[in-house]
């Protein structure tokens, strides 16, 4: 992933400490990077499906993994919105899916 350009630390979250990509909810970075390793998939999916639809690509991968997404996929997947077309292309592209859909 070195060729990601992702979003500067200073512009990364408001006043507040909430990342731009978070402006429906309030949880601050912290929260939110304790959020998308919790235990419980469907809270985890919940965090990591909310990054992928509303941060930029490359920022999405200085939270999560391709291996991060692709574990919680089946859960992560039905969230996604107009998003999941992107990400199932991408995903594919790379051979991180195997799957047809």
């Amino acid at each position: 992933m070195g060729l990601l350009n992702p979003t500067p630390a200073d512009r990364l979250c408001d006043a507040k400490g909430r990342p731009y990509f978070l402006w429906d909810v309030e949880i601050d970075l912290a929260r939110f990077r304790a959020l998308i390793v919790d235990v419980d998939v469907s809270v985890r999916a919940h965090m990591i499906a909310k990054l992928m639809r509303q941060a930029k690509p490359d920022d999405v991968f200085e939270f999560v993994t391709v291996a991060d997404i692709v574990r919680d996929w089946p859960v992560i997947r039905p969230q996604l919105g107009k998003r999941e077309e992107f990400w199932s292309w991408l995903l594919h592209r790379w051979g991180a899916l195997s799957d047809v859909a």
